[in-house]
């Protein structure tokens, strides 16, 4: 019950249903390739653009089953043989997918009358947003014979560099207190009620960090190089841009965001020098303390114990939440417990083949590790919603991929306040709630900093761990202020983070910061409405592969381009740490 069940999408690599697939994957591509030539089927536009969406969406499927499979198994033993052998494999078809966007971009492009071909289909009007989306891409699309060069190209550059980052970090070890402990082991133990191990563990985190820091920062630059390089050449300004493109946001709506996100900051840090005081630091917080944990929390909770939690809270919000739930422990969705070669962190990953999600997590027992499973669960009903569309309408963007998962933290968080018997309860529950806002919002801020400062350094230079290390310093010391010690920073941050790590997804931290307070406030509405608010809620999510961000929001009558949006679920935070504040000064 620890592991997950992969069957669903085949047994082994082995196996004939998985190398049939795959054979069946190689001889789709080029079925559709040839269709484009296939000028007797062109003759009827409606026919034709109709039979290649469902060629499509059974590509989409099958690719969504092959890959998940693969990237599963890697997630979960990054040293798994078959697994990196069958994912270069399928490495030879990444030109074919460049070949086959651009020639869809291209073919969609030359149709002067795709409104007239619209209005004869109710089944291609589904994808009325698609076809759209896709005209605005042709302006930052290469040439076919670029694109396919450039595919090619990454399966030796990002793609490497990435695999390289998640191989240095997964396998990476230190001696502490007589045992090896991997990574994410000695970075679970920031939150160990001792302080001297969690001092201690600082220690040697830092000191993985430099044995495996000049291996990563190659490959940071590597991928932040070839980033900066395709830019120039998909017509974007930089890839700030970029992101904001592919998370189909205005600019004005980070803009609003990042300065609601700014002013909140002194809040923060009144937040972090008590409890830096509480914990007797002069100076601040150190890093080592950051999420030193607070009021009584010496209860460890079995897997078991999480689920139960898990399943009264969200049952108190809807049937249907908790029905996900059910489903994904009952049949063994998840990967709980930390280990050598997994790789650290959590995920979810929504599969549109089988129309089932797997959850990735490192759990150790806390409170926290039970709303990091919440938020996962989260992200599969957001994808429980997603299956509901069509198959070509499941892409959602980076900024509303947290919306549903963040959602389900504060509802496990707030029933959990308000269930605590005793101010101890209270403080450790409401603590480690700001915990996870501050890094929602403050260390969300440095990595967006740090970023920046990392694409700009390389297109000066080839950075070194050292270039990153006082980066990194200096995006914490602007995010943090005088919150913090500046003695006591974690310099390697960078290294750990695989979301630096993406040739194809640049800037995955300000969503983080979106969701929270997008999510702060559909359930501010929820409590306003009550029950009534849940077939809303579904729609929103349903609406997130087909439309803008902002007019998704308007769903819900929200206008994402007013600061004071943002500013208001900023606000619930500041209140958490005044009473946080007070519950620890009586």
């Amino acid at each position: 019950m620890y592991t997950w069940d992969l069957n669903p999408l085949y047994p082994d690599f082995k196996s004939s249903s998985f190398q049939d697939d795959c054979k069946k994957l190689f001889s789709l591509a080029d079925q559709m390739l040839s269709y484009y030539d296939d000028e007797e089927a062109k003759r009827n536009q409606v026919e034709f653009l109709e039979s290649l969406l469902k060629k499509l969406e059974d590509f989409s499927k099958l690719t969504s089953r092959i890959y998940g499979f693969i990237n599963l198994n890697l997630s979960a033993d990054t040293q798994n043989s078959d697994a990196k052998q069958e994912m270069v494999k399928m490495q030879a078809l990444s030109s074919k997918f460049a070949l086959l966007d651009n020639r869809f971009k291209n073919y969609i492009k030359e149709l002067d009358n795709l409104e007239e071909l619209l209005i004869k289909s109710p089944y291609l009007q589904e994808y009325r947003f698609l076809f759209e989306e896709t005209k605005e891409e042709l302006a930052h699309t290469m040439s076919a014979e670029l694109e396919v060069l450039t595919s090619d190209l990454q399966k030796n550059g990002s793609s490497l560099w990435s695999q390289l980052q998640r191989h240095m970090t997964s396998m990476a070890e230190i001696e502490f207190r007589g045992k090896k402990l991997s990574l994410t082991e000695i970075r679970n133990l920031a939150y160990s009620n001792d302080a001297e191990e969690r001092k201690e563990a600082y220690y040697k985190e830092l000191e993985i960090y430099k044995n495996i820091e000049d291996a990563v920062a190659f490959a940071l630059a590597g991928i932040k190089g070839e980033v900066n390089t395709l830019n120039k050449y998909r017509n974007y300004d930089s890839p700030l841009n970029e992101a904001l493109f592919k998370s189909r946001l205005k600019k004005e709506t980070l803009e609003a965001l990042l300065e609601a996100m700014k002013e909140s900051f002194p809040d923060f840090r009144k937040y972090l020098q008590h409890k830096a005081k509480l914990l007797g630091h002069k100076n601040g917080l150190p890093w080592y303390d950051l999420f030193a944990p607070m009021g009584k929390s010496e209860k460890k909770y079995s897997v078991l114990e999480a689920q139960s939690f898990i399943l009264k809270q969200f049952g108190s919000f809807s049937s249907e939440l908790r029905g996900l739930a059910e489903k994904a422990f009952q049949n063994n969705w998840i990967d709980y417990l930390p280990r050598k070669g997994k790789v650290g962190g959590a995920f979810c990953s929504n599969n549109q083949g089988i129309k089932e999600s797997r959850i990735l997590t490192n759990y150790g027992g806390d409170i926290g590790d039970i709303i990091t499973l919440a938020h996962e669960l989260g992200h599969a009903y957001h994808g429980e919603q997603i299956f509901k569309e069509a198959p070509l309408n499941g892409h959602y963007t980076m900024p509303v991929a947290e919306t549903a998962s963040t959602l389900c933290e504060t509802i496990v968080k707030k029933a959990a306040y308000r269930e605590a018997g005793t101010k101890e309860e209270k403080v450790h529950i409401l603590e480690t709630e700001l915990q996870d806002s501050t890094q929602v919002i403050v260390d969300i801020y440095s990595r967006y900093l740090f970023e920046q400062a990392a694409f700009t350094a390389r297109e000066k230079s080839i950075p070194t761990a050292n270039d990153y290390n006082n980066l990194m310093l200096e995006a914490q010391k602007e995010a943090y202020g005088d919150g913090v010690d500046h003695e006591y920073l974690n310099s390697g941050m960078w290294i750990n983070k695989s979301h630096y790590y993406r040739g194809g997804l640049s800037f995955y931290n300000f969503p983080y910061a979106f969701g929270l307070l997008f999510a702060k406030g559909i359930y501010a509405k929820y409590l306003e409405e009550g029950d009534a608010f849940v077939p809303k809620l579904n729609t929103l999510l349903r609406a997130t592969g087909k439309m803008k961000v902002e007019d998704v929001a308007t769903l819900v009558d929200i206008d994402l381009t007013d600061p004071t949006f943002w500013k208001a679920g900023l606000k619930t935070i500041a209140s958490d740490i005044e009473e946080f504040i007070h519950l620890t000064s009586i």
